[in-house]
């Protein structure tokens, strides 16, 4: 375990002529309701020689520069820094509420067990040595905990955990995008724009709202309480790497497929992010069915988020804080999506672009929700059958540019999707494109999931010359 060394509240620093924030409420829309009562996101960011480990006063430098840059980041990210409550006078209404005093939980701890070079790692880790560096929310309402970690040899990790109702992942990196430039620059460099605070860009949906606030236990077709993901106990975290050449391979088998078949072009064509999550649901599901007694029905499923600011009408602002996300339903036939080779892999993609052509077609101001007895099937339809894949993050948040001064990330994982059994999704590290995706499975399942996803990226590869298939870290012998 972690030692902790103390803990602080950090407060918003006050404004360039000294004023301190006032008293403000930021009342939640559906789309935030709808993350009421799910577990919170867990990322931890793994830096090399952040600091000299034996040095006290380099560490302390160190800590003090992160602690003074968080407060001027959460001057312009309050609502962070308030607490989660129900709207005073109403039953089921929620609002992130600030009052001067309030702040972010900051703590400060030593973790000696390991290093980063044992953490930074794609191979399968033990959740048990990673939890630790990431913190709990405090009781009371809390959207927003850190935690800071001295690591043996001088490395740092820094452990986010956030509300999901307070904001999405693209307003969460926003802001460590910022507190980032605000320990590293401090004028330097151009600022990222501020947050857009505000709750007039997304239209009222009473009807959805009260549904995602009530903490109704969903039960399945047979009316079974929904399954949960696994426990965490026992679990391990690894991360597999979609370099770009496996992707073009990936969209070039599925292309061919289809071409073999006599079938239109997808819709839209095969992208990054399609390849990305079809290949993985096809993996995932695969793992599960060579498991003794995988399950009988006959469906599989996938569940995602696709950002709706650019989408809604009018448009919300890119750097709206809140939540503005819409799901995606994939599902297909579960013996054609574990079929090997490209008939899975076309069946996996073809069904992940419907579900994103279904769920980013136009539709208006209401993110193309509908009715909530629509909605509700969908989702009874996809957890009444078991947990299917969900997922966690998106490279487009560029997690590894967060860059507090000391350089660029070691590694980044999302710790949560041990407790969600969703999928996490990042750029590529060090500038070479791609994908990285993180999944959390206990040891039998690693291993058949391990063995899916060489398989399947072989058959992929299998038209290109030995080079290049050892480039890509893999054996045709697999």
């Amino acid at each position: 375990m972690a030692r902790v060394l103390h803990t602080s509240v950090v407060a918003p620093s006050p404004s360039p002529g000294g004023a301190a924030l006032p008293e403000r409420s930021l009342p939640l829309t559906y789309m935030d309701a709808m993350w009421l009562h799910t577990s919170p996101v867990e990322r931890v960011f793994l830096f090399h020689r952040a600091h000299e480990h034996d040095d006290d006063d380099d560490a302390g430098t160190l800590l003090s520069n992160l602690q003074d840059s968080l407060s001027e980041a959460l001057r312009s990210f309050y609502p962070l820094a308030g607490r989660l409550r129900l709207t005073p006078g109403t039953s089921n209404r929620h609002e992130l509420h600030y009052q001067p005093g309030d702040g972010v939980s900051f703590t400060v701890a030593e973790y000696d067990h390991v290093g980063v070079g044992e953490l930074a790692t794609d191979e399968p880790t033990e959740l048990a040595r990673i939890a630790p560096l990431v913190p709990r929310l405090p009781e009371g309402g809390a959207v927003l905990a850190l935690q800071v970690n001295l690591l043996r040899r001088g490395g740092l990790a820094v452990g986010v955990t956030v509300h999901h109702a307070a904001c999405d992942g693209a307003c969460s990196t926003h802001f460590l995008h910022t507190w980032a430039w605000a320990a590293a620059s401090r004028g330097a460099t151009i600022a990222p724009e501020p947050p857009v605070i505000g709750r007039t860009f997304i239209r009222d949906r009473d009807d959805l709202y009260d549904a995602f606030a009530a903490p109704r236990p969903y039960r399945d077709r047979d009316g079974k309480l929904l399954r949960s993901p696994d426990a965490v106990v026992d679990k391990l975290l690894a991360t597999f790497v979609l370099s770009e050449d496996l992707l073009r391979n990936i969209k070039g088998t599925v292309a061919r497929e289809a071409a073999r078949r006599g079938l239109s072009p997808l819709p839209p064509p095969t992208t990054s992010t399609i390849a990305t999550y079809g290949f993985i649901w096809h993996c995932y599901y695969r793992a599960k069915e060579s498991r003794a007694g995988g399950g009988n029905d006959d469906r599989a499923y996938a569940v995602f988020a696709a950002d709706h600011r650019a989408r809604l009408d009018p448009p919300v602002p890119a750097t709206y804080l809140g939540n503005c996300l819409g799901l995606c339903f994939a599902t297909g036939s579960k013996k054609e999506i574990t079929t090997a080779g490209a008939g899975g892999l076309l069946a996996a993609c073809s069904a992940v672009a419907a579900a994103i052509d279904q769920a980013t077609r136009p539709r208006g101001g209401d993110g193309g929700w509908g009715s909530w007895d629509a909605c509700l099937e969908r989702v009874v339809e996809a957890y009444g059958a078991g947990v299917p894949l969900t997922l966690a993050g998106s490279p487009r948040f560029r997690v590894y540019d967060v860059d507090f001064g000391f350089g660029r990330p070691a590694k980044v994982d999302i710790v949560s999707v041990a407790r969600t059994g969703a999928m996490s999704v990042a750029e590529g590290r060090g500038g070479a494109g791609g994908t990285e995706v993180g999944i959390s499975l206990p040891p039998d399942g690693m291993r058949r999931f391990r063995r899916c996803f060489a398989d399947a990226a072989v058959a992929c590869l299998s038209s290109t010359s030995p080079v290049e298939l050892a480039g890509a870290g893999l054996s045709s012998e697999l």
